[in-house]
């Protein structure tokens, strides 16, 4: 039962404050009036609160936006590793500068509105706008509203600038080939061959083990997925995190091809891979660090830099043009690269330990990346810039091109629904020949 107890104020006046009982049972304080009579109306007001099922007190509404996303929904939102990560970065770099020191309860839709406009402003992408309000931002508010820490939803209703949805671009068979020829070794082609044989996602592929592929039956079975993470966010506070599920959260089982099947075999033996055994491994000793070459430049022929913000220009090919005119053409990199070599070798700047890659023995996305795909990419020089992703698309779609059943493409790729697999029908380049023979035939009747 609610009730008003009198205390003295600093003035020494008298003051009343209103008790009520929450859920719980606990006595919390519904406020301090100068009078017994608002006093009792507050605590009877708050007892009708907790009769509507409002449990809710005053003061949770009043804590900041930053501490309850630092202390209470961040560590007590259920997510994947990786996407509390993210999340994480984006919550501090575009949502906390904007909405930190704000009260719960003092969050508006105006405020939400603004903030949207002051992104687009500083040209953030739609893309961006729509991840850090669409999924970030919604998701804070909907559970601050569920746990009656507010009472309605400021970013509910809050449009967000247009993303675009651009054609998606399919590699052919004979841009493949060209990209498969230009890689560099044969663990890369059979990884990449792989890859596009699977349609399996990245995370998928390179957690591959032996004991996941039946040479017999040729079925493999994709039963586990790895991810790359800052230590900080990893529960052991290592860089990859194997879980014992893929992304879809579910087992699933299909055949490959006879000779991609033999060349797995192959591998394994020739590599003597055990059961537990990774595929596909990163090894530091097979992909050394190549240095640049160096390349003799005549001074000479090397003529003036651009003018700096003072007008001044400099000889290419000198120390003056690197750090005043601030120029990063080759010779002067090269000048560079000559001074700092000659200081460390009369001992006068310590030198830098070479960079590890940091693995356990699965393959770094971005280390693939920048030293196998986008060189190889480059080679082939496909005419446009795909990514390893886009392999999976591929699989999708040649698949659906040679007349592969719907339902049986998206239990292979596991997509949850088949409105997804149906994205990839008709994405290959030649996809509307049918249609175009048919436009013809129609013509030439007439």
């Amino acid at each position: 039962m609610g009730h008003s107890r009198k205390r003295t104020g600093k003035d020494g006046r008298p003051r009343y404050t209103a008790y009520y009982l929450d859920i719980k049972g606990q006595e919390r304080s519904a406020g301090t009036f100068s009078n017994k009579k608002e006093a009792d109306k507050a605590w009877q007001q708050a007892e009708a609160e907790v009769a509507k099922g409002r449990h809710g007190h005053a003061g949770r509404g009043r804590q900041t936006f930053q501490e309850y996303v630092e202390k209470k929904w961040l560590p007590n939102h259920v997510m994947e590793p990786q996407t509390r990560q993210s999340y994480t970065g984006m919550i501090n770099k575009h949502v906390l500068p904007e909405f930190g020191p704000i009260r719960m309860v003092d969050i508006a839709p105006e405020h939400v509105r603004a903030w949207v406009a002051r992104m687009q402003a500083d040209g953030a992408s739609p893309r961006l706008i729509q991840y850090c309000k669409g999924s970030i931002l919604n998701a804070i508010f909907t559970t601050a509203f569920d746990d009656q820490v507010i009472f309605f939803h400021p970013s509910r209703g809050v449009k967000t600038p247009t993303v675009l949805k651009k054609p998606r671009k399919i590699v052919t068979t004979a841009q493949f080939d060209k990209l498969y020829q230009a890689l560099p070794t044969a663990d890369a082609q059979l990884l990449v061959e792989t890859a596009i044989e699977s349609g399996l996602r990245w995370g998928e592929l390179t957690e591959l083990r032996v004991k996941d592929l039946d040479s017999e039956t040729r079925i493999l079975t994709v039963s586990r997925a790895v991810v790359e993470l800052s230590p900080r966010f990893h529960p052991e506070g290592k860089r990859f995190l194997v879980k014992d599920y893929p992304k879809d959260g579910e087992y699933r089982r299909f055949k490959l091809s006879r000779q991609i099947v033999d060349k797995l075999t192959a591998h394994i033996q020739s590599e003597r891979l055990a059961e537990n055994d990774l595929l596909f491994a990163h090894r530091q000793d097979d992909h050394p660090k190549t240095r640049r070459p160096h390349i003799a430049l005549d001074d000479s022929d090397l003529g003036l830099t651009e003018p700096n913000e003072h007008g001044r220009r400099y000889r290419h090919g000198t120390m003056t043009a690197y750090n005043l005119a601030k120029c990063r053409c080759a010779p002067c990199k090269a000048s560079y690269a000559t001074y700092r070599a000659n200081r460390r070798a009369t001992g006068k700047d310590s030198p830098r330990q070479p960079r590890l890659c940091d693995t356990d023995g699965h393959i770094p996305r971005d280390w693939f990346r920048r030293q196998i795909w986008t060189p190889a990419r480059q080679a082939a020089a496909l005419g446009f810039t795909p990514r390893f992703h886009d392999l999976r698309h591929a699989h999708a779609s040649w698949l659906l091109a040679g007349g592969a059943d719907l339902q049986v493409v998206k239990e292979r790729l596991g997509h949850s629904t088949i409105a997804t697999t149906e994205k990839y029908l008709h994405t290959l380049p030649d996809a509307d020949e049918t249609a175009l023979d048919a436009l013809s035939r129609i013509r030439s009747r007439q």
